[in-house]
């Protein structure tokens, strides 16, 4: 599901970020961890230093990503994460 608003976003550079473009999480926010169970901030920790799709911009400018992860029992599941301009930079193809 791709979703889309009037906002915008932009990355550590200032380049604009849009649905569909990969961005590198460069950091998350400690406060954003805190709020975690230790499961899912290991989770969301691990998504520290990888590319990903954006898949929405949300209306506060922030650029949603999503990671999913495979179980050895063929389940699965998934974390989002909402990043704001110090957390992404955009990654050319």
């Amino acid at each position: 599901m791709t979703m889309t608003t009037d906002s915008e976003a932009r990355d550590v550079n200032g380049a604009v970020v849009r649905v569909g473009m990969r961005v590198r999480v460069l950091k998350i926010s400690p406060s954003v961890l805190s709020e975690l169970p230790e499961s899912e901030a290991e989770c969301a920790r691990s998504m520290e230093g990888e590319v990903f799709e954006v898949y929405e911009i949300d209306e506060w400018g922030g650029a949603w990503v999503e990671k999913w992860w495979r179980t050895d029992e063929g389940t699965s599941s998934s974390h989002s994460l909402g990043l704001g301009p110090t957390q992404m930079q955009v990654v050319s193809d």
